[in-house]
This record gives structure tokens, sequence and C-alpha cells, in this order.
């Protein structure tokens, strides 16, 4: 059998085979888990493009800030049920032995710390309504969000978040939980530096669609 030209993409099927061997993906957590993972973005994405076009949630409100606000309570609702069903998920899955380690719970923890340093500094600086979608509303920053940890990468709030539930993942150990991270870094359009598409035509600011 020819051998494939790229030794790292063998070296990662290989790793990823493995973790799959791990993972049991008829488990009833599992695919609750799954599906919370997948339909959260796809909510607030099509909520907001929707409000985005037609404004009918700033009229219902009687106020973009208000419609914002209803919109970020769901957001986060929906945000607790997912890590609820991350966490039973870990809890039902099996374990992977090697991972079962003090260097491994170590990097565990220095993951979920530095998710966390992400995801709160993210939020500081973008405020409320940069959080949570407040430009499909027409609430925009002034100028665009610089400050850390926006100076240091693109989409802090999407890798911050990775990061935590890897960190949950490691600690565990289930390797399902590594899949689940790996299903929320961020794909699709070219972010706008926050991690989400551009939906303006003026100047980009930066946001965070909270996957």
């Amino acid at each position: 059998m020819k051998r494939s030209g790229n030794p790292g993409a063998e070296a990662d099927f290989c790793v990823m085979t493995r973790l799959l061997g791990y993972v049991d993906p008829l488990d009833p957590s599992f695919v609750a888990a799954v599906v919370t993972i997948t339909f959260n973005p796809l909510y607030w994405n099509v909520v907001a493009r929707w409000e985005h076009k037609t404004r009918k949630l700033s009229r219902a409100f009687g106020s973009p800030y208000l419609a914002c606000y209803s919109l970020s309570v769901t957001i986060l609702l929906l945000n607790f049920l997912r890590s609820h069903c991350f966490m039973q998920a870990m809890l039902s899955q099996p374990r992977m032995e090697s991972l079962d380690t003090p260097a491994a719970y170590s990097l565990g923890l220095t993951l979920l710390g530095l998710g966390v340093v992400l995801v709160l500094s993210s939020f500081f600086a973008l405020g409320f309504t940069g959080t949570f979608l407040g430009d499909y509303f027409g609430i925009l920053k002034e100028a665009r969000v610089t400050v850390f940890p926006f100076n240091i990468l693109d989409n802090p709030m999407y890798w911050g978040s990775t990061a935590n539930y890897l960190g949950w993942a490691i600690i565990s150990p289930a390797p399902a939980g590594a899949v689940g991270s790996e299903a929320r870094q961020p794909h699709g359009p070219a972010p706008d530096g926050a991690g989400g598409p551009h939906l303006h035509s003026g100047p980009p600011i930066r946001r965070a669609l909270h996957r």
C-alpha cells in the first residue's frame, strides 16, 4: 500500500482514530451534548441575522437594547444547558487511563485557567451588548476593540471556551470531550476578529458568538 506523503496528516488521523475508540456515539448523554453544541450557534446566528434584516425583535420589545437583553437571556440558558449536557456526557463516556495522571490533570487545570482568562477578558473588552450580538441590533461600538485579548489573537472567546471544554475533557478524563471541543472551533464565514462574519457595510467591530 502506498503511504501518504504527509506524515503530519497520518499522525493526526491516527490520534483521532484512537480518540474515537473511546467515544460511545450512541450514548444518550453524548448525543444530547452534540445536539446542543450544534444547535446553539445555529440558533443565535439565525435569530441575530433575522433581526438584522427585519428589526422585528427591536420593534416587538420597543427598544433594540431590550431585544438584545432578551436574546442574551436565551443564549445564557442554552449555554447552561449545553454545559450540563457536556458534563453529563463526560461522566458517562469511556475513560482513557493514559490521561488519568497528575501531569494530565495539571494540563487540564492550565487549559481551564487559560480559557477563563480569555473568556472573561473578552467579555470585559466587548461589554455586555458587544458580547451578546448587539451589533445585529444596531448597537455599534465607536471603534474597533484592540485591547487584550484581541491584540494577541482572533476569536479569543471561541478559543477560551474551547480551552475550557478541552480542559474538562482532560480532567475527566474522557476523550469524547476532545471531540466536542474540536466541534466548537470556529468554522464557516471569515470572522471579523471576534467570532462572527461581517454583516455591515461599515467598519468591522469586535464581538463574539459564544460558541
